[in-house]
């Protein structure tokens, strides 16, 4: 350019009123602004575009910008492998984070998910602050709980996704919760919920009006959802109850599975409420007949009456006489001979007749009898007698033994005077004898004048019980064992042996 030349001042251009800055007017002319349609914006922004294209690993979004936007499958969604039509649909308006302003193919590179993830942590933020709820879909089961996807993927655990336990949390998949934040953590991305506080919130004025109508005393209706050890808990529409385990049945339960079964409707009376922790006691066995009442009008002392035996303990054995009602048969009731063990006697699940003894109306207890049964046929009746028959035979033939061991002694052993002068020992043992071999001669025979007290009455007693000796002998002077009567025997034949030497 030469310096005689003029530079040519550039169109001078000015918005078209009305047009809102996309129409300019430069010299006259009315021409498009396309600077105006150019979207301005940095990486980490969010931005507003439509789908024009769908394929199976991307999607490519119109934003206004030089050109489109392109969105990667894996960034659509915080599902696991999805496939982008059924995320997005052609002509869709979505928001999407710009991740990438121009990679190295000079693509402009966007996220829907991220932008999804902003706006969603937003609104969680603002619900936990005021305890509002929010609402995601379930999207996952895992190992203690569910995956919700919010926006963000929220997680929910298992013993907050109900009032009462889950067993299945499968049945849970593709619903929509509504739950409660009840944890946020930005810098680790986790949302804990809970839709146990929701439902929790909802039934709370429920509760408050099931308490107001109920009273002690009154009989309701109810169904089973849950069986613990120590009881099963009853849904009166809206609030449990507790029946424990021993109002279930007027008899022993082992565990209230034996009554009640989870699903069960139930017709249970109201025991207790307590309003301030909201806790209602039930009774189920106050909607049967009372068995015990049945006993006091029906039985007296001394009725016989069949029943089966339930339990041997080391005191006695009980016996259910009606169902639901027990008595005790002390051991020393159980037979006429002396019992170490009840299980000699009976054993559960025997049937025998019982006699009552006394009926306690005020501690609910019946004493029942075994042995003042007459004409008592039982099984193992007689396993006492055997036991102490067997024990006598064994002490007879032992007392047997010892009384022909010292007499055989008595006629070969020395008498205390010079052998010379004594009878020969052959006149007792081979000379003929009023006396049988081995029994006690007859002088002592004589002097006794008795025959000696059986072995099984050790101290000087019968079987009846009552002393055995002579008019003037006293207990003491009667020999009593078989060392006793051997030296009887032996001062006698020493006396008799002098005699017949003199």
């Amino acid at each position: 350019m030469s310096a005689t030349e003029t530079l040519t001042p550039a169109p001078s251009a000015t918005p078209v009123e009305g047009s809102g800055g996309l129409l300019l007017n430069i010299d006259g002319k009315i021409v498009p602004n396309y600077a105006a349609t150019m979207v301005s914006f940095e990486e980490g922004d969010v931005v507003k575009g439509k789908v024009v294209r769908i394929d199976k690993d991307e999607v490519l979004v119109d934003i206004g910008y030089k050109a489109e936007g392109v969105i990667p499958s894996n960034e659509l969604s915080i599902r696991k492998s999805v496939d982008p039509s059924e995320e997005v649909e052609l002509g869709e308006e979505i928001d999407a984070l710009v991740l990438t302003k121009e990679d190295a193919e000079g693509r402009l590179i966007l996220s829907k998910k991220r932008a999804r993830f902003e706006k969603a942590w937003r609104r969680i933020e603002v619900a936990a602050d005021s305890g509002e709820p929010v609402e995601g879909s379930v999207i996952e089961v895992v190992k203690g709980g569910l995956i919700l996807d919010l926006g963000v993927r929220g997680f929910l655990p298992a013993s907050l996704v109900d009032i009462r336990r889950v067993h299945n949390l499968d049945e849970f998949m593709g619903q929509t919760l509504e739950c409660k934040v009840i944890e946020l953590n930005r810098s680790r991305n986790n949302v804990v919920l809970s839709r146990r506080a929701v439902l929790e919130e909802e039934r709370k004025e429920v509760r408050e009006q099931i308490l107001g109508r109920l009273e002690p005393g009154q009989v309701v209706e109810g169904k089973i959802p849950n069986i613990v050890d120590f009881g099963a808990f009853v849904d009166l529409d809206g609030i449990d109850g507790l029946i424990h385990i021993s109002e279930l049945s007027w008899s022993h339960v082992n565990h209230p599975s034996e009554v009640v079964q989870i699903g069960d409707t139930v017709r249970i009376k109201v025991l207790d409420i307590d309003r301030d922790r909201q806790r209602i006691s039930l009774g189920l066995k106050q909607t049967q007949e009372d068995p015990w009442q049945r006993v006091i009008n029906t039985h007296r002392d001394g009725d016989v009456l069949e029943g089966t035996v339930t339990k041997v303990v080391a005191f006695g054995a009980f016996v259910e006489i009606l169902p639901g009602v027990e008595g005790l048969v002390h051991i020393s009731e159980l037979a006429d001979h002396h019992v170490e063990n009840p299980s000699e006697v009976v054993e559960p699940g025997s049937k025998l007749n019982v006699k009552i003894l006394e009926i306690d109306e005020e501690r609910r207890r019946l004493s029942l009898s075994i042995k003042r049964v007459e004409g008592q046929n039982m099984a193992m009746a007689g396993l006492g007698e055997q036991i102490a028959a067997q024990a006598e035979g064994a002490t007879a033939e032992g007392q047997e033994a010892g009384d022909a061991g010292p007499v055989s002694d008595t006629s070969s052993s020395p008498t205390g005077d010079d052998p010379a002068s004594s009878p020969p020992a052959s006149d007792t043992s081979e000379g003929p004898s009023d006396e049988a071999p081995g029994e006690l001669p007859a002088e002592v025979e004589a002097s006794e004048d008795a025959e000696p007290a059986p072995v099984a009455e050790e101290n000087g007693t019968t079987e009846n019980g009552e002393e055995e000796h002579q008019e003037g002998e006293s207990v003491q002077d009667r020999p009593d064992s078989p060392d006793d009567l051997d030296e009887a025997a032996g001062d006698d034949d020493a006396e008799t042996g002098e005699s017949e030497q003199s």
